[in-house]
């Protein structure tokens, strides 16, 4: 089950139903099954906290990802940092919908096993992203 929260910061509109039904098709076009996944949009403020608390990581991020995945069911915690998706609007010239749905997928991404440590895996990781962005 996909759940979306909103910590220190204002909620928007979302789709959720439609983001849902795509996020467990990117799920099961990998061969995995949905498990218990919360998507929580935040500020910087509160991502940099987790960041520095928990990676030892002093520095802004868009996305952290806390994988609790058994065998081939997918769950985690996904946290987003809704500032950094509205100051990547502006560096990648798209709109807040489009940066946020790469974002969610990227971490759903890294749910499934995906990294982005390399040149190679970084391919790999937008390779994949532009996949499932084209069946949203």
């Amino acid at each position: 089950m996909i759940r979306f929260y909103f910590e220190s910061t204002k909620e928007f509109p979302l789709k959720k139903l439609e983001i849902k039904n795509w996020l467990n098709k990117v799920i099961i076009n990998e061969n995995y099954e949905s498990g218990d996944l919360n998507i929580i949009f935040c500020s910087d403020v509160y991502l940099i906290e987790i960041n520095k608390k928990y990676l030892s990581h002093d520095y802004y991020t868009d996305i952290i990802t806390f994988n609790y995945c058994e065998d081939k069911i997918i769950s985690g915690d996904v946290y987003i940092s809704t500032d950094r998706i509205n100051e990547n609007t502006s560096i990648y010239s798209t709109s807040f919908q489009n940066e946020l749905n790469r974002v969610m997928v990227h971490g759903i991404l890294h749910l499934l096993k995906y990294n982005d440590k390399t040149e190679e895996e970084k391919k790999e990781m937008t390779s994949k992203e532009n996949q499932y962005l084209n069946i949203l």
